[in-house]
């Protein structure tokens, strides 16, 4: 449950409206990223059960400032062991809409990789694959399934972390490899039990003609522990895009109405959740 995003801005050009088969996809998401703002550094498992489960509850999903659930709640749950040596690996589960990801109704998330640490510096190396079971671009039949290799480093409350897409298709986004996800921020205790979380982001995708894609985001929150292993979230955040696709959204399947979906997916949100692990 490693895995961050956290928001940075920059000015905005407004293009003239695109054609639908431009809006049939876009990039990101990492169910991982909904719930927890845990260090780059794994915890240590208690000695004699290595596995935690966690399970989470959000007004909605956004991840790397994007708006996953169209607004709605989300609710997710994961599975993770952490071996004492630092590999660790696991899988988690979080719904998103199908008027954000075409025929989508599910994120299932599998990661792995090792961590460690030497005195006030840490570090992480992770892989990550990313599935949308049934989810297809219809207008170019390509899947929404990607993987990612990421590398972080911590130092004492600040860190940064860079994703590289390897696979050949981004989050159904054709010939994207390369594509690129730096994340930096601070995770800054207030009291024994309330931590500032700080984020900016910069995504760029890699290909011919998808630079339209690129984007930044932006987060500030809090992340009260409370007892018994729950923890309490409150984010803003707020995504902004090279170009407006962002801004009216929409995957171009009309809806039982005969009607588009469309939205501002990247506009700013309030995010509230609370999180049990176990």
């Amino acid at each position: 449950m490693s895995t961050r995003h956290r928001p940075a801005v920059w000015p905005t050009r407004r293009l003239a409206p695109l054609p639908l088969l431009l809006l049939a996809a876009a990039p990101f998401a990492h169910a991982v990223d909904a719930v927890s703002d845990a260090p780059l550094t794994a915890e240590a498992p208690v000695a004699d059960n290595p596995f935690s489960k966690t399970v989470s509850v959000s007004s909605q999903y956004v991840s790397r400032g994007i708006r996953q659930t169209w607004g709605r709640p989300a609710a997710m749950a994961a599975i993770d062991y952490v071996h004492p040596s630092g590999w660790s690996a696991g899988t988690s589960v979080i719904n998103v809409s199908d008027r954000f990801i075409e025929n989508g109704t599910v994120e299932w998330d599998l990661y792995g990789g090792y961590t460690g640490a030497a005195g006030p510096v840490g570090w992480s190396t992770m892989v990550y694959w990313y599935k949308y079971p049934g989810a297809r671009v219809s207008a170019t039949d390509t899947a929404f399934d990607y993987g990612e290799l990421s590398a972080g480093i911590t130092w004492k409350t600040l860190y940064a972390r860079y994703n590289y897409t390897f696979s050949r298709d981004f989050f159904g986004i054709q010939d994207a490899r390369g594509t690129g996800y730096l994340d930096v921020g601070a995770d800054q205790p207030l009291t024994r039990s309330l931590t500032l979380n700080l984020h900016a982001g910069d995504g760029r995708v890699a290909g011919s003609g998808n630079g339209i894609w690129d984007w930044r985001d932006l987060k500030a929150g809090l992340t009260h522990q409370l007892e018994d292993g729950w923890t309490a979230a409150l984010n803003y955040t707020r995504a902004i895009g090279a170009t407006g696709v962002y801004d009216r959204y929409t995957t171009g399947v009309p809806r039982a109405d005969g009607r588009l979906a469309v939205s501002n997916v990247a506009r700013r949100a309030v995010v509230l959740s609370l999180t049990r692990k176990f």
